[in-house]
């Protein structure tokens, strides 16, 4: 894949890849309500085209964001599973979570109140490292 960046900026560089609003989303599917295939996507409260989906599932591949594999005894279900790459994109969904709890709650006044927050305020690292350890051991056997 040769992908055109339009600067040198690494900050404009990874909104290049990540700014979208759905591939966030996706890998927050993935690492926090543990989607993995593509009806669990579809299936989610974030109501995602299939159109939409298809095409954003690809784009994470080939940056190797995601891997995709086909199910041992079910050759027609593919699963979608985050690579390195993609559990290091954790404290970015937990420090939009923490911002988010803090600047758009009062705007969202449907935003779910959730106890995770408090413990990421409380110390983020231990946070960061047990979700991506909990990922790790969900996703292990399927590798």
């Amino acid at each position: 894949m040769d992908y055109k960046f339009r600067c040198e900026c690494p900050i404009t560089s990874a909104l290049d890849i990540l700014g979208d609003k759905w591939i966030l989303v996706i890998i927050k599917l993935m690492l926090i309500q543990d989607k993995k295939t593509f009806k669990d996507f579809i299936e989610s409260d974030e109501s995602i085209a299939t159109n939409i989906l298809s095409s954003k599932l690809k784009y994470l591949e080939e940056f190797g964001i995601i891997t995709k594999k086909q199910l041992p005894d079910n050759k027609k279900t593919n699963l979608y599973l985050l690579t390195e790459k993609g559990l290091a994109i954790t404290p970015i969904i937990v420090e939009l979570s923490v911002w988010s709890d803090e600047n758009v709650r009062e705007l969202n006044k449907i935003m779910v109140d959730s106890p995770e927050i408090e413990i990421m305020k409380r110390d983020k690292n231990a946070f960061i490292k047990k979700i991506q350890e909990n990922y790790k051991a969900k996703t292990e056997k399927l590798n």
